[in-house]
């Protein structure tokens, strides 16, 4: 084999290696649900529990990686704090070993019939249950196909006198085994190919043992470029998160190479108890170090916390977002208390939709990336809350209610899908003010290339209108207040809602005949009509949405319980 066709065979073997870890990786996921994000979300309340989260959403995504980019997320969100961060990141590290033992059993002369048989699910299935199974077994043999593909290329390399002679310096000189295995994982993404690479050399005799577990350690360091990326630009937080991460795969490379020689004899020593083959014990290395590393560190996560602050200074902005407190036991035992529980989360819901307004307004008044980031998380939560309130309101109509509790649910199921539309509103306007901004600056690149550098108006936004601002401020009070009457019953308030909308509809009515006397003048601009129409509609369907929660206690007081039976001139 010539060293082309080397490359290419390894090159191959790589990119089918790396697609079958990631879309083995989907289909565990698919196969779990979309509840690997609410496992990272929920159950870190203390840091063995997150320790826990972390071992078990890797294990089922095989990705270390992708669950440090979730938690990253997460911690920007303000859903986990950094200490729960911390712990997650301890259990990411030792969940990523399973990938090492599934390679250590070396399927490669099966990988093509599970290649196969995971096509005939994936192709020849309509179940999800199959289809899933079969993404599973598609990039499971894709997996050792790879390897396959790799090991072959690699081969002869073990003949070659420059590579000897590079692993026996490696050998020599730890550090720098562990500077290749830190490259090499950095340039791969992928702390498992690396793995899967160090399993073939080793299986091939081309390498000792000794040259190996250093890889080994650095491969742990640049596993923690892909949390790096995801910092960039992030929250104070998310990048304290990265930097946990860093530091904790750091300390344990070096404290690992520097105990090299005791844990190389124990590796050794428990190879000839279990009987490992090369693969497997690679694969057992990796996992005793990482699981090593984790009963080392756990204890000293408050100090890697205040470390990190320090290394990262910076004021935390925290959203105060918190995930949906909803107990399922109460479903069937007491649905009264069940549905008080569903309304204050929809209250809860309600507060972030006004939140979410309130950044939107900011965000139009002086577009930064860090309020739009605000919003977005916002709307993020709106969604998740959205989600679990339907959930757990379809299941409350699945038990005995009284009509009045019955009609309350569905009021609080219709609710829910308002707050959550206001979130959708809130997430276009923002796409649409920086549309606007787009438009604006190319009017003035334009205008520069003519001559004309006069650039009057806002620095900003030069479409900026004191009527739209106006506009915002009477939906947010009209949202304050439909919050306010969910609490108190407030007719007084429902009522001056429904004044308020009034006030609201002339307001969109303004704007627009303000764009068409523009456009009359011939000073009408796309970048007018995106924010006078479409901003202004969204803000107005944002205000209808208040007059759900307006007429429900209104209809109370002419004896009306049901959307259907309002007055004619509260659905006007």
């Amino acid at each position: 084999m010539s060293y082309q066709d080397m490359f290419f065979s390894f090159l191959g073997g790589l990119g089918i290696f790396l697609f079958g870890i990631k879309y083995m990786g989907d289909g565990l996921q698919k196969a779990a649900g979309d509840r690997l994000r609410e496992v990272l979300n929920k159950f870190t309340s203390t840091p063995l529990r997150a320790v826990l989260a972390g071992i078990i959403v890797t294990g089922l995504i095989q990705s270390s990686s992708g669950t440090t980019v979730l938690t990253v997320g997460l911690v920007s969100a303000g859903f986990m704090s950094l200490r729960q961060a911390i712990g997650v990141i301890m259990g990411a590290n030792v969940g990523t070993t399973v990938t090492a033992f599934i390679i250590g059993f070396n399927l490669s002369a099966y990988a093509l019939p599970i290649i196969g048989v995971g096509a005939i699910l994936l192709f020849f299935t309509k179940r999800k249950l199959f289809q899933n199974s079969g993404q599973i077994l598609f990039g499971f043999g894709c997996l050792f196909f790879g390897l396959k593909l790799m090991g072959t290329s690699m081969e002869p390399l073990k003949d070659l006198p420059q590579f000897n002679d590079l692993m026996i310096s490696v050998s020599h000189h730890p550090v720098l085994g562990v500077g290749i295995g830190t490259m090499l994982t950095m340039v791969l993404q992928s702390s498992s190919a690396t793995i899967g690479i160090l399993q073939q050399l080793y299986t091939q005799n081309s390498l000792a043992l000794g040259a190996a577990l250093p890889i080994l350690f650095g491969d742990n360091i640049g596993t923690t470029i892909t949390a790096v990326i995801a910092a960039l630009g992030a929250s104070v937080a998310a990048k304290r998160t990265a930097g946990a991460h860093v530091i904790f795969n750091l300390v344990g490379a070096i404290i690992f190479t520097l105990l090299l020689t005791p844990f190389t004899h124990i590796v050794i020593a428990m190879t000839d108890v279990f009987h490992l083959n090369p693969s497997m014990q690679i694969a057992f290395a990796h996992g005793l170090f990482n699981i090593s590393n984790l009963a080392i560190q756990f204890w000293f996560i408050p100090q890697i916390e205040t470390l990190v602050k320090k290394i990262i200074p910076g004021t935390e902005k925290s959203l105060d977002i918190r995930t949906v407190e909803l107990n399922e036991d109460f479903l069937y035992t007491s649905p009264s208390i069940a549905l008080r529980q569903a309304s204050n989360e929809v209250i809860q819901m309600g507060n972030y939709a006004l939140r979410a307004l309130s950044a939107t307004k900011d965000f139009y008044a002086k577009p930064a990336e860090d309020t739009k980031d605000d919003v977005f998380q916002y709307e993020e939560a709106i969604n998740r809350f959205d989600v679990e309130l339907t959930e757990y309101l379809a299941k409350i109509a699945t038990v005995e209610l009284s009509q009045t509790e019955s009609q309350e649910q569905a009021m609080l199921l219709e609710f829910t899908k308002d707050f959550e539309r206001i979130g959708d509103h809130c997430k276009n306007i923002v796409g649409f003010v920086e549309e606007a901004c787009e438009l604006e600056q190319k009017q003035r690149n334009k205008e520069k290339r003519n001559g004309n550098n006069s650039n009057q108006g806002r620095t900003t936004l030069l479409l900026y209108d004191d009527d739209l601002v106006l506009l915002f401020d009477k939906v947010i009070k009209n949202i304050r207040d439909a919050l306010s009457i969910l609490e108190t019953d407030d007719h007084d308030l429902a009522t001056k809602i429904l004044s308020r909308e009034k006030e609201v509809n002339e307001l969109v009515d303004l704007l627009r005949r303000k764009y068409f006397r523009l456009m009359g003048k011939g000073a009408g601009r796309a970048a007018d009509s995106v924010l006078f129409i479409d901003i202004s509609s969204n803000l107005e369907r944002s205000s209808d949405r208040t007059l759900h929660i307006a007429k429900y206690i209104l209809g109370n007081v002419y004896g009306f319980k049901t959307p259907a039976a309002y007055p004619q001139q509260l659905n006007d």
